[in-house]
């Protein structure tokens, strides 16, 4: 299903290519610069065709040009929005609140019967900053995750991300798996931007940022924005769903055009149409950055003389403190959206 839904999405691309101005304020990057209005007019046509509600956004990280579609519409966050949980972590941490290896007691109260490694764990078990962080975004663990805001504050979080210009993006409650969270919200644009500033080492610090690029590098989830892409591209990313939402947020490090990219899907009729749709977007935008690439390294595109610097994951992808959180008998996390 998932291959018949995302062949009907290229044939759609192929046939109908439209203006970017055809959808109005619906469409992102009305002044596009010539190297990417090509991939906006492409965005266009594809969201144009898309199952439910979608946002996209697309930075790239050398010059900052933007393109989109819908990328200021609020949208479910899912699970995305645990990374803006991971920045108030760093930001603290960096503040001298506490380190990666604070101790934090599970509460029955952080408990959620999702997935994840403490899903059953018991209440009163012993976790680091550093276990947890690593958890919350590899395995997308609920548990964790609430165990991190609960360090952290919640309202610290929101506080965190309207500060760094981040207004639609609201933790407005803890994370579960079970219950209606849509109430938790982000948009394409704030994803994209929170991308972008940790790509670039400007949040927290540069140190910071490259912890959070390898954990979000050693993801096992990569159902969505890596499956079509090349096995050697480096993608560090965070996906989130619900029952009818999928979510994918990340850097992808295409030699010569790194970009940021955050595709949302929401209202779906099934999750099959939203993997199809992302898996669309994310083949599309690096075959139009990659040729972008390319004419930077034939000279055709010049970057600008202060081209802004990108930090690459702190370390190697396949960081011990993963194989210490994975039991014999896990969930086969190739199989799962986040």
């Amino acid at each position: 299903m998932i291959r018949r839904a995302l062949i009907a999405l290229t044939v759609t691309l192929t046939m109908v290519v439209a203006p970017a101005c055809a959808l109005g304020t619906r469409s992102e990057g009305a002044a596009i610069a010539l190297p990417l209005a090509q991939l906006q007019s492409h965005l266009d046509s594809l969201a144009r065709h898309a199952p439910g509600d979608v946002a996209v956004a697309v930075r790239d990280l050398r010059t900052g040009e933007v393109v989109g579609y819908n990328a200021h519409a609020s949208l479910p966050a899912a699970s995305t929005i645990k990374v803006p949980v991971m920045v108030e972590v760093f930001r603290q941490m960096e503040a001298g609140a506490f380190t990666l290896d604070r101790d934090v007691t599970l509460a029955s109260a952080d408990r959620d019967g999702g997935w994840g490694d403490l899903a059953d764990a018991p209440a009163g078990s012993h976790y680091t900053v550093r276990r947890l962080l690593w958890l919350m975004i590899t395995q997308s663990d609920n548990t964790a995750a609430n165990m991190l805001i609960r360090l952290v504050g919640r309202a610290h979080v929101n506080q965190t991300m309207h500060a760094l210009g981040l207004g639609n993006t609201s933790l407005s409650d803890y994370i579960r798996s079970y219950g209606d969270i849509r109430s938790i919200r982000t948009t394409a644009s704030d994803m994209v931007r929170l991308m972008a500033m940790i790509a670039h080492g400007t949040l927290v610090d540069e140190w910071s940022c490259g912890e959070m690029l390898e954990i979000m590098a050693g993801q096992q989830i990569n159902t969505l924005l890596p499956q079509p892409l090349p096995a050697d591209v480096l993608v560090a990313h965070k996906t989130g769903s619900l029952h009818d939402t999928l979510n994918d947020v990340g850097v992808v490090y295409l030699a010569g055009a790194p970009y940021a990219i955050a595709v949302m899907t929401t209202h779906l009729a099934s999750l099959d149409s939203g993997r199809a749709f992302i898996h669309a977007v994310s083949s599309l935008t690096f075959k139009e950055i990659s040729t972008l690439a390319a004419r930077r390294a034939d000279g055709t595109v010049a970057l600008p003389e202060q081209a802004e610097p990108i930090v690459r994951p702190a370390a190697a992808v396949g960081s011990p403190v993963w194989q210490q959180t994975s039991p014999e008998g896990a969930l086969d996390w190739q199989d799962v959206d986040g």
